[in-house]
């Protein structure tokens, strides 16, 4: 898996930056746009930007490199991966609540229409 996922010399450090703190940055990022009724897209233009600082924190700490496009491709991944399940999770908990007479809960991060 090293060089594929991460560059470091082990997968704890990958998965304490990119997935346990970029992925809490990441849920908060979508959570924080869709609480606000903004549209999807700007989340992911949020994540882009997230990746940016995901990989300068592997490099300030960790020695990793800052400029390398497989990485940055990678944590930017997982992060909007985190970060669109906080979104969808919010706006299916705002459709189910606001608009409780229209829409009920299909699962953790979908809604439908009341029959």
């Amino acid at each position: 898996m090293q060089g594929i996922l991460y560059e470091e010399s082990t997968i704890w450090l990958f998965l304490l930056v990119t997935v346990v703190m970029g992925g809490w940055m990441a849920w908060m990022i979508g959570r924080g746009i869709a609480l606000g009724w903004k549209p999807y897209w700007q989340a992911v233009l949020s994540l882009l930007l997230l990746g940016i600082a995901v990989r300068f924190i592997h490099h300030a700490l960790f020695e990793g490199s800052f400029l390398s496009p497989h990485y940055y491709v990678v944590d930017t991944i997982v992060l909007l991966v985190i970060g669109s399940a906080g979104y969808r999770a919010t706006r299916a908990r705002q459709m189910t609540t606001q608009y409780r007479w229209l829409y009920e809960r299909s699962g953790p991060l979908t809604w439908r229409a009341k029959a």
